[in-house]
């Protein structure tokens, strides 16, 4: 065996056993307690780290995307800037007169627009408004104290807030339209009882009426988010008779 190989081999030999000797070094490291708990956030961190270099991957192929869209857009417009000049530059410098079949269209058609004129100045029923909740931003979200917030996320408490706004345009679309049927009477009645002078030209739903038009479970859960939406500002209590009113803001 010539010397060269033998060197080779001794020198793998010796990456081997120096490899096997930093690998016993960094078991007996992960085993000892002190740093276990270091080791454990560093991997916590390193697949937080991969999460947000998968949104930043995504981002980006979305910016990718919108890029080349604007350019398509880009050269569009420009295709129909030159064609603009183009026309501009070369009009025609005697154009056919108007024959008499044309001066009858435009007249119909002048007396036609003057008749939708008339008619869009007739006074329309005026339409009721009803009052919703804005949903929250990222910013109000954001100034919850944790200690409110506990688990629930954004999208959490948006959804209830439009289950909200459901049960509160189902109420008064009750309100406002005629009384046809005896379940419909019986909304109603109910709707009026619930009423009271700290509600009067409120908009604002009870806890059955949450039942009765949505499918939200009026739980602890629902009543933590109910507590951030009147931190922001969404909603208010009004109690009274047993009662406990939600107007909205």
């Amino acid at each position: 065996m010539a010397s060269s190989d033998l060197e080779d081999l001794c020198f793998h030999i010796n990456m081997k056993i120096s490899t096997i000797k930093k690998t016993l070094q960094l078991r007996n490291i992960g085993q000892e307690p002190s740093l276990k708990s270091m080791l454990c956030k560093i991997g916590h961190e390193i697949i937080l780290l991969h999460d947000l270099l998968n949104k930043m991957e995504a981002e980006v192929q979305q910016q990718e995307k919108l890029k080349n869209l604007l350019k398509e857009l880009q050269k569009t417009a420009e295709r129909d800037q030159i064609e603009a000049q183009h026309l501009h530059e070369n009009i025609p410098l005697h154009l056919p007169k108007p024959t008499r079949s044309c001066v009858t269209g435009l007249t119909v058609k002048r007396e036609e627009q003057t008749k939708v004129v008339e008619h869009a100045k007739k006074p329309k029923k005026e339409a009721r408004l009803i009052k919703e909740a804005s949903l929250i931003t990222t910013e109000e979200f954001e100034s919850v104290p944790a200690y409110m917030k506990g688990r629930l996320t954004y999208d959490q408490i948006n959804a209830v807030v439009q289950e909200i706004n459901k049960a509160v345009v189902g109420k008064y679309k009750v309100l406002h339209q005629p009384l046809k049927s005896a379940a419909v009477r019986n909304l109603y009645h109910r709707f009026l009882a619930e009423e009271n002078k700290d509600t009067k030209g409120e908009f604002f739903i009870v806890e059955a009426d949450i039942k009765e038009f949505t499918q939200l479970k009026v739980d602890k859960r629902f009543h933590s988010i109910l507590s951030i939406l009147r931190h922001c500002h969404r909603v208010r209590e009004v109690r009274g008779s047993r009662l406990v009113r939600y107007v909205i803001c």
